[in-house]
């Protein structure tokens, strides 16, 4: 009889997360790149337990919402020093590949992956739950805080809510105002997923902000800094 797969285990990814991210969701790269030994390994615990079949959602959920953001740290330690996630797609000499979320340069289950393979092949398209924007972090100053602790199944739901509510009520990230709000170009980019099922960028902005748009507010977009979210 073949093992029953069992759910990865992200405590070594927490307790990094813990060490060297602060409340801001500001990255000590150097101190991951001293721990390099412990990240790989747990690196490597993903790259040989991909999701298996009989995981729960939320199980599916949090592993490839961790992979993409351990994925992230490990390309910018790949390359570090930089002042840009956007930096290392100039460096990058594959074929057609310009981006460095396009790049294949980890394999899981013995499948070369990139970052684009796990938000838009495999979450986006899997699990058609938005608040993964609030949570996948591309290692910029506009993305998403970085949550010092791993995603969970247990409190896989609260943790997103957190995120959302955490992302919507930051002023750098977002300026919510009732009629003309200047919101993340996370909403315009990603606008198909927020008006999925009935929904709006206005219902998903007002879910969790503390400042609630009109109905007809004139939304415009800030500017993305792609500036490192280091320390």
């Amino acid at each position: 009889m073949a093992p029953v797969a069992t759910n990865v285990d992200h405590s070594s990814f927490d307790r990094l997360l813990k060490k060297h991210v602060n409340e801001k969701g500001l990255v000590n790269y150097k101190g991951f790149k001293a721990d390099q030994k412990e990240f790989s390994q747990y690196l490597e615990l993903l790259s040989k337990n991909p999701p298996a079949a009989s995981w729960s959602k939320q199980e599916q959920m949090a592993y490839w919402i961790n992979a993409y953001n351990a994925y992230t740290i490990q390309l910018i330690l790949n390359h570090y020093p930089v002042q840009s996630i956007k930096d290392i797609g100039s460096k990058i000499k594959i074929p057609f590949v310009t981006t460095p979320w396009a790049a294949e340069f980890f394999s899981i289950g013995g499948k070369k992956m990139s970052l684009d393979a796990i938000e838009h092949g495999t979450l986006r398209k899997k699990f058609n739950d938005p608040r993964i924007h609030f949570a996948l972090v591309c290692a910029s100053i506009s993305c998403p805080r970085l949550r010092n602790e791993a995603y969970i199944a247990a409190r896989l739901d609260r943790q997103l809510d957190e995120q959302g509510q955490d992302f919507l009520n930051n002023p750098v990230k977002n300026k919510v105002s009732k009629s003309n709000p200047q919101l993340s170009r996370y909403f315009d980019w990603y606008k198909g997923d927020w008006n999925e099922n009935g929904q709006s960028v206005v219902k998903w902005v007002n879910r969790y902000s503390k400042t609630k748009l009109d109905t007809n507010a004139n939304i415009g977009f800030l500017e993305y800094n792609w500036n490192l979210n280091e320390q």
